[in-house]
């Protein structure tokens, strides 16, 4: 093969080698427009997830608040109420009210005297659900009472006392709290049978905490969970540990939530001592003659 069809075939392949790079830059310059629209998509979905979000957690805060005031509120409703535990189911039929017959129980079990004025009972009756079975525990008794002041007195005389007995019976007073909150003060259960085997003295602050008078001075607990963990670091054997409350959705939504970055700037990553240009690699072949001549 003579130098002029070396040459012939090396522009063939050089033409060839052009027609296919500006194939390759078209296909690329196509992918990159695919990919900044793709990165334009992304990131508006990300705008949308994070306003959505955002907006979640807002709602999310304003739920917490209005169940926090309806409760504050349901607690102010109920200020005026006590309940009766340990009333057995089917006493006040003897009465020809509940009215007479929780007038009667009050006076006799705190032992109040003659001299004492109408209690001011507007209402009574058993709290709401179906008659409990046979040697479960029976539905308390709900009080509404006319005056704060009375109520507040019999409350406070029955806790001086630590309730009282009436027909064999120990009787509890205690204030009418919102379900939410009894389902709350219910958790320090087991602690409160441990304190008492071990005749520690202990209050149930409003709404759901736990004072505990220790020898070095008094304890508060805002959850059964830190009152059972300090409890046992105390030599206290609490067999069933409470279980910590589940995270908040807001908690939950915070975790799972990503941080948005901004849009990287475009570099070129390849290294500049390999990028070499194809004549180059060309002239490696150049003959050093008057003919051989790359365009």
């Amino acid at each position: 093969m003579t130098d002029a069809e070396i040459l012939e075939e090396l522009r063939q392949f050089r033409q060839e080698n052009r027609q296919q790079f500006e194939e390759l830059r078209s296909d690329i310059s196509g992918l990159n427009n695919r990919l900044v629209e793709a990165e334009d998509r992304i990131e508006k979905a990300e705008e949308r997830i994070q306003a959505s979000e955002d907006a979640a957690l807002e709602m999310l805060k304003l739920h917490v608040r209005l169940e926090e005031k309806l409760t504050e509120m349901e607690s102010h409703s109920r200020r005026d109420n006590l309940r009766i535990y340990g009333v057995s189911e089917e006493t006040e039929k003897d009465s020809d009210t509940m009215l007479s017959f929780v007038d009667k129980l009050l006076r006799e079990g705190l032992q109040l005297s003659e001299e004492m004025p109408d209690l001011q009972i507007q209402r009574a009756h058993r709290s709401l659900g179906p008659q409990r079975a046979a040697g479960a525990p029976p539905r308390s008794i709900v009080v509404k009472f006319l005056s704060f002041k009375v109520k507040e007195m019999l409350l406070h005389k029955a806790w001086k006392t630590k309730g009282f007995k009436w027909k064999d019976i120990h009787v509890n007073l205690d204030h009418d709290y919102p379900p939410s909150i009894i389902a709350k003060r219910k958790e320090y259960a087991e602690i409160r049978k441990v304190l008492k085997a071990k005749n520690v003295k202990f209050q149930t602050l409003f709404p759901a905490r736990l004072r505990v008078m220790h020898e070095g001075g008094a304890g508060i607990y805002d959850s059964p969970s830190e009152a059972a963990k300090d409890l046992v670091k105390r030599g206290y054997v609490i067999t069933t540990m409470p279980q910590l409350p589940p995270a908040a959705l807001s908690e939950r939504i915070k975790q799972l939530t990503w941080t948005q970055v901004s849009r990287r700037a475009k570099k070129d990553t390849r290294d500049p001592t390999r990028v070499i240009n194809y004549k180059d690699k060309l002239r490696t072949f150049r003959r050093n003659t008057p003919d051989a001549t790359v365009d």
